[in-house]
């Protein structure tokens, strides 16, 4: 697709073109290669991007690159990604500037790469960490970080991440982190996304995440029970998604300033799963999928609330950090 279509993704390749180097659309959220690109062309792209340094660089693909060495072309970048498989060493991540304030380290072959690197980035606001977490102890030194995402990450609970006092976004999807006790004790969390957790069974303590805004809970098949809420006074959102084992929705009821609910792909819940829900006095919405139009007739009426018209999986959330 090219970059007149899609104005969001520039895509850069060999031979490099000097259409390839137009200037960026205002919304341009990433330049990205995944083909092998010469040292000249490095350096010319690398001069292309130093006019827009907030414009994150990704590089991905199977074996497009070995190392990230080339990198000492770019010591300006803000934001970096690698998802190259492959991929043997990233000790190149050195290059970039101590002021880096994103950096995405996708899933590779090899679990052997340190995450000490993290140490020379203390701005860093957003990481994004996939199938690895040697020396994950490094986190504490990203003291800005506000956002965090870890993916098929298992870790015995959540020590490495409560030096991070300035989070607010964790997202743990896939890994097999069982204990979350330590959880109201990260940083300022308003955004939490827990996915198909393995072994994961008990979520009682997100119940004490006084800042929490919005909860998002997907495909946690072990867990049979949804944390009580009455004392989440921020919490406007909750988006439950296939959890198979959750008969009761009355916890979630419990949440004074509720304003959306959102529970899609949950079809052994029962109408009377709702009742809880008529007459909250602030819940504006519910949005309903459960596979049966029957039901979510019945409760769009038990609840007078407006009609759910579209799968609750095609919306987009947002929050205000109050």
């Amino acid at each position: 697709m090219s970059s007149e279509s899609y104005p969001f993704i520039r895509e850069v390749r060999s031979p490099l073109t000097e259409q390839q180097l137009k200037p960026l659309d205002d919304r341009c959220e990433v330049v990205q290669f995944c083909s092998q690109l010469n040292d000249k062309e490095l350096s010319k792209l690398a001069e292309f991007l130093s006019a827009y340094p907030k414009v994150p660089l990704r590089v991905y693909g199977y074996e497009t690159v070995r190392n990230l060495e080339f990198l000492r072309y770019f010591p300006f970048l803000r934001g970096f990604q690698t998802d190259v498989w492959a991929i043997e060493s990233i000790e190149g991540l050195r290059h970039l500037s101590s002021t880096l304030e994103f950096l995405g380290l996708g899933a590779t072959k090899s679990k052997a790469h340190s995450l000490r690197i993290l140490e020379r980035f203390p701005a860093l606001k957003d990481l994004f960490i996939e199938g690895n977490s040697k020396d994950i102890s490094a986190l504490k030194h990203c003291v800005q970080l506000e956002s965090l995402t870890l993916r098929s990450v298992t870790l015995p609970d959540l020590a490495p991440l409560t030096p991070l006092r300035s989070l607010k976004h964790l997202r743990l999807k896939l890994g097999g982190t069982k204990n979350l006790s330590l959880l109201p004790g990260i940083g300022t969390l308003i955004y939490l996304e827990l996915w198909r957790i393995l072994g994961l069974s008990d979520v009682t303590a997100i119940g004490a995440l006084g800042d929490l805004q919005f909860l998002f809970l997907q495909s946690l098949k072990r867990v049979s029970a949804l944390p009580r809420l009455e004392r989440l006074p921020a919490l406007r959102r909750v988006h439950l998604e296939d959890l198979k084992s959750i008969q009761d929705l009355e916890p979630v009821s419990r949440a004074p300033n509720l304003a959306e609910l959102i529970v899609t792909d949950m079809p052994q819940l029962q109408v009377n799963a709702f009742s809880p829900f008529v007459g909250h006095k602030t819940l504006k919405v519910a949005r309903v999928w459960l596979r049966s139009k029957k039901k979510q007739k019945e409760i769009e009426e038990m609840l007078n609330l407006p009609p759910t018209e579209e799968h609750p999986t095609k919306w987009n959330f947002k929050f205000a950090e109050n």
